[in-house]
This record gives structure tokens, sequence and C-alpha cells, in this order.
């Protein structure tokens, strides 16, 4: 079989980003579609689970995170620019698009109960996603250490620690308990 060039690389890396930004506007909902995208095509199970986990221990977008480790890792410097310009347009013309929307119908009563409306669904697809990463990523042999990292961390994100440290925290569980 052919290997593809690397102008295939970054145009397949580009459609993904692309892809994915349009159908999930908001960077965790967008790592289960990511995942689907990726694993097993251009990346391994344990490379995208490093990409999450690094993307989440660095400060800014997740979206624009996972696009510049998934590209670099696939398609070096150049993957990681056609990676990140498929993960930068959607969200800014979706982003232009609301906020002239929102300009002209700021303070509306619909408005407020449409943004309420929204909230649990957000907060059901975050739940979702990380649910799908941690039977992904776990086998049966090693469940009870998870599901115990997984609670300590809701537990600490519920007592607002920062998620920084929730994450440095649970790895360092995890190198004591994945032994």
């Amino acid at each position: 079989m052919k290997q593809p060039t690397g102008f295939q690389v970054w145009l397949r890396l580009f459609w993904i980003f692309l892809k994915v930004n349009l159908l999930t506007t908001a960077g965790p909902t967008s790592v289960g579609l990511l995942y689907k995208e990726t694993v097993n095509i251009i990346l391994t199970e344990a490379e995208f689970v490093e990409a999450v986990g690094f993307s989440n221990l660095v400060p800014g977008s997740e979206a624009l995170k996972l696009a510049m480790f998934i590209g670099f890792a696939s398609g070096g410097s150049a993957g990681m620019l056609a990676a990140l310009l498929g993960a930068i347009i959607p969200p800014t013309v979706i982003m232009l698009t609301v906020a002239s929307i929102l300009v002209r119908y700021q303070g509306q009563d619909w408005m407020k109960q449409f943004i309420k409306g929204m909230t649990p669904a957000v907060g059901v697809l975050m739940a979702l996603v990380a649910w799908q990463l941690f039977r992904a990523s776990n086998p049966k042999s090693i469940k009870w250490r998870a599901a115990l990292i997984a609670s300590l961390s809701f537990i600490a994100l519920y007592l607002s620690i920062p998620p920084q440290y929730v994450l440095i925290s649970a790895g360092i569980l995890g190198v004591i308990l994945f032994r």
C-alpha cells in the first residue's frame, strides 16, 4: 500500500479538524468525535489519551491544543498548522455570527431562557465524553484504580481545586497505583 504524501496527510488533518469543529462547537464535546476520527486511523488510543491529558494540563483552548498536538504528531510542523487552521475557521465564523445575533437580541427574555436551557445539555455532553474515555482507556483489571482516581478528582474539582492541580495529582496517583 502506498504511503500518503505530506500534502495528503496535511489535507486529511485539515479536513478532520474542520469537520470536528463544524459538528461540535466546544472543546470538551469535540473529544468524542475526534476520538472516532483519529484513533486507529492516524493515532493509537494511547497517543490520543496522552493528547487529551496534555491538552487539559496546559492552559488554553482544548480544541486548539488537541489540533496542535495531533497535527504535529502525525504531520510535523506543517501538519500542526493544517490541523490548527481546520480547528480555527469554524469557531471563528460561528463566533462572529453568534456575537452579531447576541448583540441584536441581548436583554430579551427568550434569549436568557434559551441559554438557561442549553446549560444542562452541555453538562450531559461533557459527562458522556468523560465516560467514553474512561471506558475506552481502562481494562477491567484496573477499573477500580481508575474509578478511585476519577472519584477523588471529582471531589477535588467540586471543592474548587484548580483543574491543573487535580490533573497533576491524578498523574502522580496513577504512577503510584498503576505500577
